[in-house]
């Protein structure tokens, strides 16, 4: 049985593809186009150069098995969220050199670059390009394969970079959100993040890859359009201090929830004001007024979704207060209040404090809903803000995170790089590992960086209890694990590490996408990818996802494997004289 999952995902895994076994546009149409900007010109000059030199060597009908994977794990963390695969097929889809690509292009090549090359690249597209990958939304670790290209070399070359872009940001917030999510528990997350992310794409793509990663809502109205992700917002400080008094209200009228007469409703505020007030041990007088001005004014346009941001000037002395002024005026006429937000300050200690006050209210005026109004904080929150909030105690409801999210302030980039770079912080690599069925190596002297040669088939090995142990990779010609037998598992390069597995259920992870110019698989709506990533990490064991310390998980390879790269290591590796 090829299975690690549940009934639920299982039934997604197994969707029935059309008679031929593609997925055209007319099968993905709910999804959007593709983004402008990602074309084949969005690459590295080196890409093309080195693509004229295959070219220009006769290389170009030369078929090459390219491995995507990165060496470790973000954010000092033991897993990864893969995602940014649905781009990548879009990307395929689209891949080719315009006339006017083109004409760039000779511009900024050499003079002697042959006019037939610029031929070779108008032909070009993806119909040659077979592209196998592990589900979006897969949780995902070092080493391992997450997507494999095999095509013409000078083809697969151009599209490294692309390829990289899409994944990197993609997975590295998406990875971010998970931990977030599990750092919150149950409590609502939304992605405030638009304004703080790293321009239009940034944020559109930020708001989309943290509701894949776990988040229950964006501030992001275009994302909310484009990827149907549910959209939250209430006001800013500024709508608050652009009222100076009750003056300001030019329409005092508010119809009750059952259509009844509109009633006075700034007065029926003030009615309760100062009962309120006394209530929560406040004088009116320390009261902004004007405060209490912006609130009512919300309340008016927005009756069935009044949360009011109440840190504008105090919180407990001033906020608080109106804000249940304003929900008790609501209850009076049919309506229930949402809540409020804290954007400042002490989250803990103030969030505790308010909830205090809502129970005596929801006491005092005999309105039982009010002790469980929802609250809101936002303030700058990162992961570690969670963990402490959750070790001092809090009352907080839901959280809006921008900064720390968006950005990955913790880990900005995954260094998405090619095989040749020196880059101190290489994590993703795009790697060269077949040419004609031959398998190609990279050595290095810092272990980490030599490759794993030739096409591998992935497979993932749960326990009978249904966590996940541990992923292995075998030469395409070895059977398949299964549960009928134990398999031997090697750890790549040191000769001590392995152990036997006999497993209780084993998931081949990788799926042809794209062969033939035509995408081979269903490919799910964000929400169904968000399900896959939950029960992806709902696999994994506790000491894995723990935010300190957290136990690796491990990746090996075959017997088989082991021995071929070992060999190869030997047979490329120079032999030193000394004298």
């Amino acid at each position: 049985m090829l299975s690690g999952l549940s009934k639920k995902e299982e039934e997604m895994e197994m969707a029935t593809p059309p008679p031929h076994g593609s997925f055209n546009d007319s099968h993905i149409s709910h999804k959007n186009n593709q983004n402008g900007i990602v074309q084949s010109l969005l690459t590295d000059l080196y890409q093309v150069t080195m693509a004229y030199a295959y070219w220009k060597s006769e290389k170009r009908h030369e078929i090459a098995v390219f491995d995507l994977f990165f060496r470790k794990n973000p954010f000092k963390g033991e897993f990864t969220l893969f995602a940014g695969l649905e781009e990548c097929l879009k990307y395929l889809q689209n891949f080719r050199f315009s006339e006017s690509d083109i004409n760039y292009l000779r511009t900024i090549l050499p003079p002697s670059v042959e006019e037939e090359f610029y031929d070779y690249l108008g032909s070009l597209d993806a119909s040659e390009v077979s592209l196998y990958a592990v589900p979006e939304g897969t949780v995902v670790f070092p080493r391992v394969p997450l997507i494999t290209v095999e095509g013409p070399l000078p083809v697969v070359q151009l599209m490294e970079t692309t390829l990289l872009n899409l994944i990197n940001y993609a997975s590295l917030v998406a990875t971010n959100a998970a931990r977030f999510r599990m750092a919150a528990g149950k409590k609502q997350l939304l992605e405030f993040g638009l304004r703080r992310a790293q321009g239009p794409d940034g944020a559109l793509s930020a708001s989309r890859y943290c509701y894949i990663g776990g988040f229950d809502g964006t501030s992001n109205v275009l994302a909310g359009k484009m990827f149907d992700i549910p959209v939250r917002g209430t006001h800013a400080h500024a709508f608050v201090t652009s009222y100076v008094g009750l003056q300001d209200l030019k329409n005092r009228l508010l119809t009750p929830l059952d259509g009844d007469s509109p009633t006075d409703f700034v007065s029926a505020c003030l009615e309760l004001r100062e009962e309120v007030c006394k209530t929560l041990d406040v004088l009116h007088e320390e009261t902004k007024e004007s405060e209490l001005t912006a609130f009512i004014a919300y309340a008016t346009a927005f009756p069935k979704g009044f949360l009011a941001l109440v840190d504008t000037y105090d919180v407990l002395r001033s906020g608080v207060p109106n804000f249940c002024t304003v929900a008790l005026a609501l209850h009076r006429l049919g309506y229930r209040a949402i809540g409020i937000r804290l954007d400042s300050g002490d989250l803990a200690y103030l969030s505790k404090a308010v909830r205090q006050h809502f129970r005596k209210i929801a006491d005092r005026f005999e309105v039982p809903s009010m002790a469980n109004h929802t609250i809101v904080a936002s303030n700058d929150i990162n992961e570690d803000t969670l963990h402490s909030l959750n070790q001092q105690g809090h009352e907080i409801d839901s959280f809006g995170i921008g900064t720390h999210l968006v950005t990955c302030q913790r880990q900005p980039a995954l260094g998405c790089v090619f095989k040749d770079s020196e880059s101190p912080t290489l994590y993703w690599v795009f790697q060269l590992v077949e040419v004609n069925k031959q398998a190609r190596i990279k050595l290095s002297q810092d272990m980490d960086k030599v490759t794993l040669p030739g096409k591998k088939n992935i497979y993932r090995l749960y326990s009978h209890e249904g966590h996940a142990l541990i992923d292995l990779m075998q030469r395409p010609h070895e059977q398949p694990p299964d549960n009928e037998r134990r398999v031997l598992c090697r750890h790549p390069f040191e000769e001590s590490k392995r152990a036997y597995v006999s497993p209780g259920t084993v998931q081949l992870l990788q799926k042809l996408y794209w062969t033939k110019g035509e995408i081979q698989e269903y490919l799910p709506s964000l929400k169904e990818i968000r399900e896959r990533a939950i029960q992806s990490l709902a696999t994994l064991r506790e000491d894995h996802k723990r935010a300190l310390n957290p136990t690796p998980y491990k990746v090996a390879v075959s017997a088989d494997l082991y021995q071929f790269l070992h060999d190869m290591w030997l047979d490329n590796a120079p032999i030193g004289e000394l004298s």
